[in-house]
């Protein structure tokens, strides 16, 4: 996907520290004692602000994200260093090295803002002490490090895509941007479909904020089902908007064309937070199993901490996953076509317009898709098999009906999400392939994020009378 003629580079080989031989032993002991110190000193921190409920406040909010970032920071760079000073192995891979910029360039962008956002804090703190915590809050703290987060991420794969446009490997020709055929619909009808997906669109945006503010304004659901959901709703309107703005604006200017760099930005958004909602919809069961299951150990089980580690889990994963997609993706060459028969950056079309060797993308595909399948289905179907034991143990209408009650918002996202898989994947049709491949995207970018606000307010008690109060105190 890069343009110009290039030699091939497959690994590059880090020369290290510039200290003798004979002082190696003295600064391997030296460094490896301050990264220990650093990990174990910054675990530390963060397990305190954990465990003394006096330590919730902003400030120390902030500084257990911080002391994570600088795990996270030291663990890129020092481990591999450590390594070379002790096996004199200086190669790293071409993929190994892009992946430790990224990362570096993550996490020494997340310490700058952490450092601003805690500044900020110490002067509401010190200038405006009476007002400290209701400009303080909990949402805007939530606001201030999740920002953080995202646009380090940006920083870190701008570089990164920048980076990859001078050192991609072999000679190819020039590729610099694809063409989306868009939607299999007929001119006449292109007015039609734009005033249907726009409000699709806006109406699972606004439905998803909705439940997002009932969450945060209702203390009654404060609750890990609702924390779990609040992700799951942010998601959700990450996941249409990386995909349906760019599918309206071509249907209206009929402008196809996307920039290589967007085609790759587009394909890790999609990734990432697909990946997300596969992993919540798991975490989410295994909640279900805990509350039906385990009721009197509820609370103890899904403690504050547990929940923010499955959260913290799934974001991660989710990243490593689209980060693995794209950087293999990134290594093919694309000759000649450069059109792709869909709506957006597919990573299956993709892989069909290059005219490099896919096996490794494929292998890779198959074998995370299906563990990433296995385990999260897995999840879902052993929590709710001992659910249904649960219940059946001693059988009653109220008991089955509580569980409806409790579930059935859950189960029906479950079976929308992996329905469309099974349709597509199980019963396929060589005659109207591409068709249902469109349908299913379509499933997956609009339909499900638009019903799930429905679904958590029409079926949901609680969200129910969080929505009317929330409209009578407007």
């Amino acid at each position: 996907m890069r343009r110009g003629n290039q030699s091939s580079v497959s690994e590059f080989i880090l020369l290290g520290l510039p200290i003798q031989p004979e002082q190696q032993g003295i600064f391997f002991t030296l460094f490896l004692t301050m990264y220990l110190t650093a990990v174990l000193g910054n675990l530390l921190i963060i397990l305190l602000i954990r465990l003394d409920s006096r330590l919730h406040t902003p400030m120390y909010f902030f500084l257990s994200h911080l002391a994570f970032s600088d795990i996270s920071l030291s663990s890129v760079t020092i481990p591999k260093m450590l390594s070379n000073m002790q096996t004199q192995h200086l190669f790293i891979r071409y993929e190994g090295c892009i992946s430790q910029m990224y990362f570096f360039l993550v996490f020494a962008s997340l310490d700058n803002f952490l450092l601003a956002v805690m500044a900020y804090d110490r002067y509401v703190a010190i200038c405006h002490p009476l007002h400290y915590m209701v400009i303080m809050r909990e949402e805007l703290c939530d606001i201030l490090v999740a920002g953080s987060w995202f646009l380090s991420c940006m920083s870190g794969l701008l570089h990164t895509l920048l980076l990859k446009r001078t050192m991609r490997r072999g000679n190819q020709s020039s590729v610099s941007e694809f063409i989306l055929l868009g939607l299999p619909i007929q001119p006449e009808q292109q007015g039609i479909f734009f005033t249907l997906f726009l409000t699709m669109y806006l109406t699972a945006v606004l439905g998803n904020l909705l439940i997002i503010l009932l969450i945060r304004l209702d203390s009654r659901l404060h609750t890990p089902m609702y924390f779990f959901l609040c992700h799951l709703a942010f998601s959700d309107i990450s996941l249409s908007s990386v995909i349906i703005p760019k599918m309206l604006s071509n249907m209206q200017t009929q402008h196809l064309s996307i920039p290589y760099e967007g085609c790759i930005s587009q394909l890790y958004f999609f990734s990432f937070f697909v990946s997300v909602d596969t992993f919540l919809l798991g975490v989410m069961a295994y909640d279900r199993y805990v509350a039906i299951c385990h009721p009197l150990h509820y609370m103890v089980i899904m403690r504050e901490e547990l929940c923010d580690l499955l959260v913290a889990g799934s974001w991660f994963l989710s990243c490593m996953r689209a980060l693995l997609h794209t950087l293999l993706l990134s290594r093919l060459s694309f000759c000649a076509d450069n059109t792709i028969p869909h709506f957006f950056c597919d990573l299956s079309e993709l892989l069909k317009l290059s005219c490099s060797d896919t096996s490794l993308n494929e292998l890779v595909i198959f074998t995370e898709g299906g563990m990433l399948t296995l385990l999260t289905l897995g999840a879902i179907f052993s929590s709710y098999i001992c659910i249904g034991f649960t219940v059946l143990k001693v059988p009653s209408t109220k008991k089955i009906c509580k569980v409806l009650s409790t579930c059935g918002s859950h189960l029906f996202l479950v079976f929308l999400y992996y329905g469309t898989l099974a349709i597509i994947y199980l019963f396929p049709s060589s005659n109207n392939s591409q068709v249902k491949d469109v349908i299913a995207s379509i499933m997956y970018t609009e339909v499900t994020p638009m019903l799930n606000p429905f679904i958590y307010s029409l079926r949901n008690r609680d969200m129910k009378l969080a929505l009317g109060l929330f409209l009578r105190r407007g």
